[in-house]
């Protein structure tokens, strides 16, 4: 008797949503099993369309990671909301994520009926954070989550819970997803783990690191752009040093003194920590040199928006 035929090989795009904060980029880096997606306890920390690829022998899904989708007040808000809708018209399945330690509010309620308007895709809604609670509060949320898809004209292709903190059921929301891509061969080569360049990704680092710590002001301000990744001339082939040359932008002077600290001590550690995930990164040692600069407003002026990438 000959072998039954190996089922056809998936491969497609999937994106999380959610209010800001809702987990998904921690979600992206747990089913890549690496850190793709910057990911902060501060709302909007993402700001670029980051994918990861999960490989698998049946199937390889890009995740997209958007930012959080909200009602816009600033140019740089609306902009990012286009991305969100924009990619939603792209992609094979969306995942809705609603934490499991917060009660579905009207930011959930808002992305859920701009889901409904998304009619062919089909939507997995995901439970993030369920480490954060225990069953009867686990079992509640899923039910206020499938309710809020009936009100809403959503039928649900899956509702799962998941922890991306101690790994719960994160391989079994891979296992959902991959039989909704399309047949097809692999998007990407093996191993390739985002197709963001570079230069985008160690920008991100560096403002992760800018991020961490700092007052509730100033998440939205802090921009960063790598000016120059370069090799440093003269070096042994055994001993390589890249030299990376980047500028925090902010938007207003008095904001300096709190991205550089006392002494110039908090922008040595944002260097320090950023360094260490760079050189993970890119697998080589690194030179970082910080420079902070004042681009008064940015996130209202178009033209310092289209500069700094947005």
């Amino acid at each position: 008797m000959s072998a039954p035929p190996s089922p056809p090989h998936r491969a497609g795009f999937a994106c999380f949503v959610g209010r800001p904060n809702a987990g998904k980029s921690t979600l992206t880096n747990a089913l890549v099993g690496t850190k793709v997606a910057i990911t902060s306890n501060r709302p909007q920390t993402t700001r670029h369309t980051v994918r990861g690829i999960v490989h698998r022998e049946d199937a390889q899904l890009v995740l997209v990671d958007t930012p959080g989708l909200h009602k816009p007040r600033t140019l740089l808000g609306e902009r990012l909301n286009d991305v969100v809708r924009s990619t939603w018209a792209e992609v094979d399945v969306i995942g809705f994520c609603l934490p499991a330690d917060q009660r579905t509010g009207p930011g959930d309620r808002y992305i859920a009926a701009e889901l409904a308007k998304v009619k062919r895709t089909p939507k997995i809604a995901v439970v993030t954070k369920t480490d954060l609670v225990d069953s009867e509060a686990l079992a509640e949320q899923l039910i206020a989550v499938d309710r809020l898809g009936r009100e809403l004209g959503i039928e649900w292709a899956e509702i799962v819970p998941v922890s991306a903190v101690d790994g719960s059921q994160v391989a079994l929301l891979a296992d959902l997803l991959a039989p909704m891509l399309p047949e097809s061969p692999p998007l990407y080569p093996d191993g390739d783990l985002t197709d963001e360049p570079e230069q985008v990704m160690v920008a991100e680092l560096i403002r992760e690191a800018a991020l961490e710590g700092v007052r509730d002001e100033l998440p939205h301000s802090i921009a960063v752009v790598v000016e120059e990744m370069l090799p440093r001339e003269g070096r042994p082939a055994d001993r390589p040093l890249l030299d990376v040359h980047a500028n925090l932008y902010i938007e207003r002077p008095s904001q300096k003194g709190i991205v550089i600290g006392p002494g110039g001590k908090r922008l040595k550690e944002v260097g320090s920590r950023s360094r260490t995930h760079i050189e993970a990164l890119l697998g080589t040692p690194v030179f970082l040199d910080l420079h902070v600069k004042v681009a008064k407003d940015w996130q209202r002026d178009p033209k310092q928006l289209r500069r700094l990438g947005f």
